[in-house]
């Protein structure tokens, strides 16, 4: 399937203040976006995201209200530790694709319990089986750039993980050429269980 992207209506630039102020707006408690029918009317009629945002499932990290984000305005993927498999990228190049999102953002979180377990098998160098081993063994990468030896093991693990999965986004055969020309940017951040707050990471487009 051929899809050509819609004319752009955000910048990678504007799609990400509009996360970032947001963010804000969650953090300082003064959120301008409810979740209720009335808006979720006003959009049906078509959307217009301006980001895709990867999260993981935890039930703590709801990505459109920690963002302040109404009906139509980011689409979300969400996966444990925002482990990404053909689905996961299919639908990130689709709303890239098809509904023009300008920015992806994946996203991190602290004290994430799969990025634990992949830690946690690594050290016992036994994985669990099933498909529950499959989002270890794509995270274990990760934890092994990260030094399994350090006390903060798992926090560098998470934010390495991140890392891994923008630039694997930024290579990403149906996204390469928008992000090559600037109209689409690929993002890391991490959200703070205790603050709410979200903080992009420095993510270098080629690994160290």
């Amino acid at each position: 399937m051929t899809m050509t992207h819609p004319s752009p209506r955000h910048t990678p630039t504007t799609a990400l203040a509009e996360l970032i102020d947001g963010n804000r707006r969650f953090v300082g408690g003064r959120p301008v976006h409810g979740h209720d029918v009335a808006a979720a009317a006003a959009a049906s009629s078509g959307q217009e995201p301006h980001a895709v945002v990867l999260g993981c499932i935890d039930s703590r990290v709801p990505l459109e209200a920690i963002f302040d984000q109404t009906f139509g305005s980011i689409c979300v993927v969400r996966s444990g530790g925002q482990v990404v498999d053909r689905a996961v990228l299919g639908s990130v190049a689709f709303a890239v694709n098809a509904l023009g999102a300008a920015l992806v953002m994946v996203l991190g979180h602290v004290r994430c319990g799969a990025v634990g377990a992949a830690v946690d098998a690594c050290r016992a160098q036994q994985r669990p089986g099933g498909d529950v081993g499959f989002l270890v063994a794509e995270i274990e990468p990760a934890v092994r750039e990260a030094g399994l030896d350090h006390p903060d093991a798992a926090d560098r693990a998470m934010r390495a993980h991140v890392a891994r999965t923008v630039r694997r986004m930024r290579e990403m055969a149906e996204m390469a050429e928008a992000v090559a020309s600037g109209a689409v940017d690929v993002v890391g951040a991490v959200y703070d269980l205790d603050t709410g707050r979200v903080d992009l990471l420095d993510v270098p487009a080629v690994a160290r």
